[in-house]
């Protein structure tokens, strides 16, 4: 590794600027940064960035590698899901260990440590998964906390696996009001929902579109209106996961219009997949189950108006793949039965510069919402995030007049799909450096898994 890199010539885009400057980057930090050619730098390795862009390494907050799910796992492992990041853009990952029910959050913290260490190309930080609200359960949220563990993810949705009832709900989040610890919720109404599964699989309505249809946008709506009113009463601060629905924006916008801690999350899929892939023939709508579900094309405008107005705050993927062959094949015959998730953790720095090609939103808040944002949220600002002096120097080199189709034939995630096959967007990847050390160069893979390293997290920056 090079002690000392220069990046020359390029547009340097954080959420706060856009000015072309040198970057200087020092053991694998950040050092300074200087007009073009007004600093007689010398460094090891010299990148040049004339024409491109230069901005942070994409923070990507909501990812599941490994997770088991309907009675599989997913496909990407850490190893192969932070390899496909980098090359997407993206420098770290928040991913989320699991508590099995019976068990203690620190056993799933340790399961999932496990399963990352030493195998990640990027660096990597966990949110927890509470599928056992208990006394027990409750005492260690503050121990997670001190480990840097700031955030536990709470479901509303899947009755018998990951759910917790109003009453547990309310709990956690006492705790969370207490400690500065962020709830993140999965706001689904879960009971009611399989309620609509079971009549739906009744009359025989058995493919994938039916998924969409029974996982109705009002039951994400009450379901996001009740887990507000739960954080006021607990004097807790709320984080909505992927969310997709106008109805849901509505109650979001409500609750930061009166001043509350409550923030919002939205996914690439929702705002550039519709139902019409679900109902795609041949159950290839299939590749396109997840939770919260594809909505119709006009919810759209309303997903991209709350990230310009700021009622939505972060781009997350929530990627977790399933291969169609075999796995997505589950629940052929039974909508109920398609492990849910869909690929995207490569995708998503790439469909976002699209948007601020399509006039969606800006460039700098395409680094907003990808970036800076995603780190205050999750308490690693400003080692990550941004572009700065003190930095961890997570930069990428940025194309912004590439084209390229996206593929399954050309994407390095392990799974043998794209949810955008032969779309074609402008922009791409062109150089990654993680910590310094450039593992993407010039569109050629040279990282290696145990480079990644666990991030402890603060608490969340936008509070206090």
């Amino acid at each position: 590794m090079s002690n000392r890199t220069l990046i020359t010539g390029g547009l340097v885009i954080t959420a706060a600027d856009e000015v072309h400057a040198d970057v200087l980057i020092e053991h694998g930090r950040v050092v300074a940064l200087a007009a073009p050619g007004t600093q007689q730098w010398t460094a090891d390795l010299v990148i040049d960035a004339s024409q491109k862009y230069v901005i942070p390494g994409g923070v990507d907050a909501h990812t599941h590698m490994e997770l088991p799910f309907g009675g599989t796992f997913a496909s990407d492992t850490f190893e192969t899901g932070t390899r496909a990041a980098a090359w997407g853009g993206t420098t770290t990952i928040v991913d989320f260990a699991v508590q099995a029910k019976g068990e203690s959050l620190h056993a799933g913290l340790n399961a999932w440590m496990e399963k990352a260490d030493g195998n990640c190309a990027i660096d990597y930080a966990f949110h927890m998964i509470m599928s056992d609200v208990n006394p027990s359960t409750l005492r260690e949220m503050p121990k997670l906390i001190e480990h840097g563990v700031s955030s536990f993810k709470l479901f509303m949705a899947y009755p018998g696996v990951f759910y917790s009832d109003d009453g547990q709900i309310l709990r956690a989040m006492q705790v969370a009001g207490d400690t500065g610890g962020l709830i993140m919720m999965h706001a689904e109404n879960g009971i009611a929902i399989d309620v609509l599964v079971e009549q739906a699989l009744a009359r025989g309505e058995t493919d994938p579109r039916y998924h969409g249809e029974v996982r109705k946008a009002l039951l994400e709506a009450e379901a996001t209106h009740r887990a507000i009113q739960l954080a006021r009463v607990a004097g807790s601060p709320l984080y909505v996961v992927h969310v997709s629905a106008e109805d849901a924006v509505a109650e979001l916008a409500l609750a930061r219009d009166k001043g509350l801690p409550v923030f919002g999350e939205t996914c690439p899929q929702y705002l550039f997949l519709s139902t019409d892939n679900l109902a795609e023939p041949d159950f290839e709508g299939a590749k396109y189950v997840c939770s919260t579900p594809l909505r119709p094309k006009e919810h759209q405008a309303a997903l991209w108006r709350g990230l310009r107005t700021n009622d939505l705050q972060v781009v997350s993927t929530d990627h977790c793949p399933f291969c169609f062959v075999g796995q997505k094949e589950l629940g052929r015959g039974d909508f109920s039965k398609i492990p849910n998730g869909l690929p995207g953790v490569e995708n998503r720095m790439d469909l976002l510069h699209q948007a601020v090609v399509d006039g969606h939103i800006s460039r700098r808040r395409w680094i907003e919402i990808a970036c800076a944002t995603p780190a205050r949220m999750f308490g690693i600002y400003p080692q990550k995030g941004t572009i700065a002096p003190g930095a961890d120097a997570d930069v990428v080199v940025y194309d912004p007049h590439a084209t390229q189709t996206l593929s399954a034939e050309t994407h390095h995630m392990n799974v043998d799909y794209s949810a955008y096959e032969g779309r074609t967007v402008t922009g791409q990847v062109e150089t990654v450096l993680s910590r310094g050390e450039v593992v993407v160069d010039r569109r050629k893979y040279v990282g290696h898994a145990g480079h990644g390293v666990f991030v402890p997290r603060g608490l969340c920056q936008y509070l206090g």
